[in-house]
C-alpha cells in the first residue's frame, strides 16, 4: 500500500533533530521543494533539497513511498513526476525514515543485511551540505558521485556554479570549480590531511576520516560532540565553509573556510612557481626556475609561470633536489603505488624520462610512491606544515662533478697504457670533461636482447649491429654492439660514450649506459620506437605518412640538434656523419641526432681543422672535406642541406639530387622536387623557402654557407632569403658533376665510408 505525505505534512526525526517537508526559500518565491531542515532552530538552514531543479508552482506537491521501494515526488495538479529515487530491486516491506543524523533512508524491513545494504538513502546525494556521517567522494558498488553543488542565490536552491567535487584522475584529489574553472584545488590524503591544507586538524566538534578501497573513495566528517550542530556548506557566492551553531546568538558561526586567502587560487603562479603567503601573496620560481615572462610578472601577473634555467634531456646524470615545506602540485596525471618504498619511488622516477617528480604518500609512515608525468602546477610554499617534494634537475643544478673512469679512456697493451686515440693519429679527446655512466654487465643485456637475437635485432650500422632490449625493470633500450668485422673502433666506441654522455638537449639520443667486457664494446641507448628517418623517406608506402607538418618539424628538430653542437654545448662539436640513417624517431616522431662515434670537438676559438683520416657518408660530405679532409661547421651545415632536400623531396641523394635541385630553381621550378602528395596550397611558400634554405646550405664554398643559428632564424622567419649560389659537385658550364662524385663506385649514402682518400 501506497505510503504518501502531501504538502503541509512532514515527517520529524525520533530526537527532534531533523524534519522533511515541503518549504518556500526566502520571503518572495512561491515554488515549493520537498527539503529537510533542522528543526527548532531560529534560523531556517536546509541542508537538503530533492527536486532544487523541478520546483512545484504551488502546494499540490505529494511524496509517496511505492510498494517496490521507489520514492515518488508527484505534482497533483499535473500528475506529473518531478522528482524519484530511480531504484530498483525486490523490496517486500520497504520503509522510509528520517534519522537524527539527518539522512532520509529506505529500507526493507524483511531484510536481515547490514546497514549498507539499503534501498536508497539522501547521504548519497547531497545538495550543498556536508553533514556529520555524510561522505563525500565516490561509492563504486552503487556508482554515485557524491559532490556538492551550491545553491544558485539564498531564495533559489536550484544547481549554482559552485562544485566540490573528487576528481579520480592520477592521486585522487578534491576540487572545487566555478562552472568549467577550477576555482581552488584541496589536494589529496597524505596520511595526515589534505596537502593543500595541511594545518587543519580535527577540532573538539569534528574528525575527519579518509577511506580508499576498491568499492568506495571518500573522506567523511563525524562530530566528536553530540550537543554542537556543525556542516560543511559551499555557499552561492562560492566560500566553503564549516559552520557551528551557537546558541547564544541563535546563529551560525563560520569558524574556518577552504578557500580563504589569496594564494588558494588554482594555478595563481603558474608551472614550477610557488605562491608565498607573506601580507600580500605574491609568486616566486623554485630554485632552478626562472619566469617564462618577466614582463607579465612585473605586473604581478604570474600565470605563464616559470622555466627551467637548465634544460633536461634525460641524462644519466640528472638527480632530484629536495623542495621543502610545500603544497604538493595537481596529482591529475600522475602515478602512485601504496606499497613502494621511497628509495623504490627515487628510482622508477630516475629511470623514466618523463618522470619529472616524486615524493612519499603517506607522511606518517614514510611509504608509498607519488610520481609526476607533467610540469608541475599549483604549488605554494607552507612554512612548517608542507611536504618534501623531490623535483627532477640538470646535473648542472645539483652541483654534480662526476668523472667518467679513467681506465675507460686507455687501454692496456704490453704492460703499458696507451691512449688509443694517440695510435689512430687523431688529436685525442679531453679525458677531463667527460661524465660517469651505468656500467651494464654483458648477462644483463644477453637476457635483454633474448641473447641479441636475430628477431631482436633493430638494424645494422658501420659500428655493428643494433638490438632492442627489454631489462630487467622493464625499459627498452636499443643495444648497440661493436662488430668484428667494423671498420670503427675503441675511439669511435669512445666518442660515442665522451659525446652524448656530455650533450644534454631533445634532439640528441641519450645514452643510458655502456659494457665493456672481454672483447665485448657495447652501448645502451633509448629506444626509439619509429627507428631510423631513412626508413620512412625512402620506402614508397611508408614515406606517405610522413606529412607536411611532421616534415616540417623534423627538419626544425634536426636544425635545433645541430645548433646546440656547434654553438650551445660546452663543447664544440662536428658530427660529421649526418645523414636520414642517423636520425632516429621517437614515438611522436621527434627527431634525435645519433651515431656521434666521427665527431669531432673543438677547444677555444678553434674552428676548421684539417685529418688524414676522411671519414663520414658519401653524398652527405661536404667537397672540402671529401677533397681535401678539412672540416668544420660549415660542413655539417652542408650535410643538414642534403637531409633537407631529402626530407623535402623523398629523393635519396644517390643520383645528383643537389644537381636536380638546382636546376630545378634557377628555372622557377622548385616545386616539382616535391611530391605533389605533399604540395597543398596553403604550404607551397613555407616549402619553397625550405628548398632555398637547403640549397643555401649545400653551397660550394664553406664560406657561402649560413651558420646554423642563422639557419634556424630563416627556417622560423619570413624575410627575404638570399640567393643561393650553385652546389657542391656541380659544375654549372656543362651541367655535369665533378670527378668527386664518382670517387667510388661501391659507395652509397646509408654506409659509412672511412679512410677515403680524396682525388
Amino acid at each position: 500500500m501506497n505510503q504518501t505525505i502531501r504538502d503541509g505534512q512532514t515527517i520529524v526525526s525520533a530526537q527532534q533533530s531533523f524534519e522533511l517537508g515541503f518549504f518556500s526559500p526566502g520571503n518572495a518565491s512561491e515554488n515549493r521543494y520537498l527539503g529537510i531542515w533542522y528543526k527548532g532552530l531560529a534560523t531556517d538552514t536546509v541542508p537538503w533539497v530533492a527536486n532544487r531543479d523541478a520546483p512545484i508552482k504551488n502546494k499540490t506537491g505529494e511524496l509517496t513511498l511505492r510498494p517496490d521501494g521507489v520514492l515518488e515526488l508527484r505534482d497533483s495538479n499535473t500528475n506529473v513526476i518531478v522528482w524519484s529515487t530511480n531504484t530498483t530491486g525486490n523490496a517486500r516491506d520497504p520503509v522510509a525514515r528520517l534519522l537524527d543524523s539527518g539522512n532520509l533512508m529506505v529500507t526493507d524491513n524483511d531484510n536481515d543485511k547490514s546497514d549498507d545494504d539499503y534501498i536508497w538513502q539522501s547521504f548519497d546525494h547531497p545538495t550543498d551540505t556536508l553533514l556529520p556521517g555524510m561522505k563525500f567522494g565516490w561509492n563504486f558498488k552503487r556508482g554515485i558521485a557524491m559532490n556538492l553543488t551550491s545553491w544558485k542565490s539564498a531564495n533559489d536552491p536550484s544547481k549554482g556554479s559552485y562544485v566540490a567535487y573528487l576528481n579520480l584522475n592520477g592521486l585522487p584529489q578534491f576540487y572545487q570549480n566555478n562552472g568549467d574553472q577550477i576555482q581552488y584545488r584541496l589536494g589529496s590524503w597524505n596520511g595526515r590531511a589534505f596537502t593543500a591544507r595541511p594545518w587543519v586538524v580535527p577540532s573538539s566538534i569534528y574528525k575527519q576520516e579518509y577511506v580508499s578501497n576498491e568499492r568506495e573513495i571518500y573522506i567523511e566528517f563525524d562530530a566528536t560532540n553530540g550537543s554542537v550542530l556543525s556542516r560543511l556548506t559551499v555557499t552561492p557566492s562560492g566560500i566553503t565553509g564549516r559552520y557551528s551553531w551557537v546558541n547564544r546568538t541563535q546563529g551560525w558561526f563560520l569558524f574556518s573556510t577552504l578557500n580563504a586567502d589569496t594564494c588558494e587560487r588554482y594555478g595563481l603562479c603558474g608551472v614550477y612557481g610557488a605562491c608565498v603567503d607573506t601580507q600580500f601573496a605574491s609568486c616566486e620560481c623554485l630554485d632552478g626556475f626562472v619566469p617564462k615572462s618577466l614582463a607579465q610578472w612585473d605586473i604581478s601577473d604570474w600565470t605563464s609561470g616559470c622555466q627551467r634555467e637548465v634544460a633536461l634531456d634525460c641524462s644519466v646524470t640528472e638527480g632530484f633536489r629536495q623542495y621543502r615545506f610545500m603544497k604538493l602540485p595537481d596529482t591529475n596525471r600522475s602515478w602512485y603505488d601504496a606499497n613502494m618504498t621511497i628509495e623504490q619511488c627515487n628510482t622508477k622516477c630516475r629511470n623514466e624520462c618523463n618522470c619529472t617528480a616524486y615524493t612519499t604518500l603517506n607522511i606518517d609512515y614514510g611509504t608509498g610512491c607519488l610520481l609526476w608525468y607533467t610540469e608541475l602546477f599549483d604549488m605554494r610554499r607552507i612554512p612548517r606544515d608542507g611536504q618534501d617534494i623531490y623535483i627532477r634537475m640538470a646535473a648542472s643544478e645539483l652541483g654534480m662533478m662526476l668523472n667518467f673512469p679513467i681506465w675507460f679512456l686507455f687501454k692496456q697493451e704490453k704492460g703499458q697504457i696507451i691512449s688509443d686515440s694517440a695510435q689512430q693519429g687523431d688529436d685525442p679527446i679531453s679525458h677531463s670533461d667527460v661524465l660517469d655512466l651505468p656500467l651494464f654487465s654483458l648477462s644483463t643485456l644477453v637476457v635483454a636482447t633474448n641473447n641479441f637475437s636475430s628477431s631482436n635485432k633493430l638494424g645494422q650500422g658501420g659500428f655493428g649491429p643494433v638490438y632492442k632490449g627489454i631489462l630487467n625493470d622493464g625499459r627498452e633500450v636499443a643495444v648497440k654492439r661493436l662488430s668484428e668485422n667494423s671498420s670503427q673502433g675503441v675511439e669511435e666506441f669512445k666518442n660515442e660514450v665522451i659525446f652524448i654522455s656530455r650533450l644534454q638537449h631533445r634532439n640528441l639520443v641519450k645514452i643510458l649506459g655502456y659494457c665493456f667486457e672481454g672483447q665485448e664494446k657495447i652501448l645502451v641507448y633509448e629506444y626509439m620506437p619509429n627507428k631510423g628517418l631513412d626508413l620512412f623517406l625512402f620506402d614508397d608506402a611508408r614515406c606517405k605518412t610522413l606529412n607536411w607538418i611532421q616534415r616540417y618539424h623534423i627538419i626544425n628538430g634536426i636544425a635545433r640538434g645541430l645548433l646546440y653542437l656547434h654553438q650551445d654545448s660546452r663543447l664544440r662539436i662536428i658530427h660529421r656523419d649526418l645523414k636520414a640513417a642517423n636520425i632516429l624517431l621517437d614515438h611522436d616522431m621527434n627527431p634525435k641526432i645519433s651515431d656521434f662515434g666521427l665527431a669531432r670537438s673543438f677547444g677555444g676559438n678553434e674552428t676548421t681543422t684539417n685529418t688524414n683520416r676522411v671519414v663520414g657518408t658519401y653524398g652527405y660530405m661536404s667537397p672540402e672535406y671529401a677533397r681535401n679532409g678539412t672540416f668544420s661547421v660549415k660542413s655539417d651545415v652542408f650535410s643538414f642541406g642534403v637531409l633537407l632536400l631529402e626530407i623535402v623531396s623523398g629523393i635519396q641523394n644517390k643520383h645528383d639530387l643537389l644537381g636536380h635541385a638546382w636546376r630545378l630553381y634557377k628555372e622557377g621550378k622548385a616545386l616539382e622536387l616535391v611530391d605533389s602528395f605533399f604540395t597543398e596550397s596553403e604550404h607551397t611558400v613555407k616549402i619553397l623557402r625550405l628548398i632555398q634554405v637547403g640549397l643555401l646550405c649545400v653551397q660550394n664554398k664553406q664560406e657561402d654557407r649560413p651558420h646554423m643559428s642563422t639557419v634556424v632564424m630563416m627556417l622560423g622567419g619570413e624575410g627575404e632569403l638570399p640567393e643561393p649560389k650553385h652546389p657542391g659537385f656541380y659544375t654549372e658550364s656543362d651541367n655535369e658533376i665533378t670527378p668527386i662524385d664518382i670517387l667510388t663506385q661501391n659507395s652509397y649514402n646509408n654506409v659509412t665510408l672511412t679512410h677515403l682518400t680524396a682525388r
